[in-house]
């Protein structure tokens, strides 16, 4: 069935509905479809949106694992590239730590998260799934009952109404599944102070790590993502606008922050795209909300400082799929009353480290004063604890790489 065509299917019900065709959706539908679960995505992007939107690109070992067990990594390992080594560059000298090597020897494999979408779509597709495209969920209604639906504008601006047994709010933070959570919700939010502006470029990888530079005007970060696309970080002040700096001046600003004159400039190309990310975390407990159920994005938003959204979205997935299977296609509602559990001790872990690496690798916001000389010494001493302690270097690993 082509995209086109799928978008036309008339019917407006489902077992299961999902919000959102990011990571956690997608393998959501594909593995409930595979169990014969009647399930439809609504999606308000278009294809093109979906499969060109550039986003994370590291996959943890685990998450490769999971699409390894359902048949879904074959152009993931035809054109992903392992990587397992990451750079510190400080004002004490610089760093490697090959992490493939240390904790429990796992690496992660490079490949843009549009990608894997990619993937995920047309894998669903070609199994007769069902998704409608331009179509964008407003709330979602009675999900305490045996029928909730979901409001909806298609493409043509007009509203219509799905209904389901189950709705899967895969559609981020600031989509439907959240906006229609119950006052008993909880909301734990922390905005960490930091911003970035995040740069992709048409430049090959200057380096065959990921490096992280912590320097006085701020933190900078090189991640590769093809032979011929290269992420880069740049702190900035909080409320830059992404379009101002010229390149000229941001590649200049790379190379300070990067020591180029230690160690050779970056390779420059054009900058393709420019956003600013400001480092926030939150977690929405419970996940399960009668018949609305969270994953992804929507239900918790990690920062970007240790590369765990994707993975998170896809180990979610997972947990969620074989509980709504468990529950839909055999009568057994255990796994899905253990759901919301599972899936917030996992996502605290990463948030633990994630924000573990924030402040590793930025200096306390805000004028120089005690609480500023403290907190930079402290860091000062966790990298020269990761420099040297073998146990130091172990526990990173585990956690970098894993969730």
């Amino acid at each position: 069935m082509t995209e086109s065509q799928n978008t036309r299917t008339a019917r407006n019900t489902a077992d299961v509905v999902i919000l959102g065709a990011g990571p956690a959706g997608l393998l959501l539908a594909n593995l409930l479809h595979r169990e014969g679960i009647d399930c439809a995505v609504l999606e308000r992007a278009t294809p093109l949106h979906l499969r060109t939107r550039a986003r994370a690109g590291f996959l943890a070992a685990n998450t490769v694992r999971i699409l390894d067990r359902h048949g879904l990594s074959g152009n993931l390992h035809r054109h992903g590239r392992l990587h397992g080594s990451c750079e510190f560059r400080t004002d004490d000298g610089h760093f490697r730590l090959d992490y493939a090597g240390l904790g429990r020897g796992e690496q992660h494999t490079v490949y843009p998260q549009q990608d894997l979408v990619a993937d995920l779509l047309d894998q669903y597709l070609e199994a007769g799934g069902r998704i409608r495209f331009e179509t964008e969920a407003l709330e979602v209604h009675d999900a305490d009952g045996p029928r909730p639906a979901v409001t909806v504008r298609g493409p043509d601006g007009a509203t219509g109404r799905w209904s389901a047994r189950y709705v899967a709010g895969c559609d981020g933070r600031h989509g439907a599944a959240r906006r229609s959570l119950p006052s008993t919700a909880r909301h734990h939010r922390r905005d960490h102070g930091v911003s970035w502006l995040g740069l992709l470029a048409e430049a090959p990888p200057s380096l065959d790590a990921t490096a992280y530079a912590l320097h006085g005007r701020g933190f900078a970060g090189h991640m590769a993502r093809t032979p011929r696309i290269t992420r880069y970080y740049l702190q900035c002040a909080r409320g830059t606008r992404a379009g101002e700096p010229p390149e000229e001046r941001l590649w200049d600003e790379l190379d300070t922050r990067m020591r180029a004159t230690d160690h050779g400039p970056l390779h420059r190309g054009r900058i393709v795209q420019r956003a600013v990310v400001d480092l926030e975390s939150d977690v929405v407990e419970p996940l399960r909300h009668g018949s609305l159920l969270l994953a992804g994005d929507a239900a918790a938003l990690i920062s970007p400082a240790a590369a765990k959204g994707a993975n998170l979205a896809v180990l979610q997935a997972d947990l969620l799929a074989r509980a709504l299977a468990d529950d839909l296609a055999r009568g057994d509602g255990r796994a899905l009353e253990r759901y919301s559990a599972e899936a917030l001790a996992r996502i605290w872990r990463a948030q633990e480290f994630s924000h573990w690496m924030i402040r590793l690798l930025h200096a306390r916001p805000g004028p120089p004063d005690g609480e500023s000389f403290f907190h930079e010494s402290i860091r000062r001493a966790r990298i020269a604890s990761l420099r040297a302690s073998r146990t130091h270097q172990d526990w990173f690993a585990e956690n970098y790489v894993g969730i």
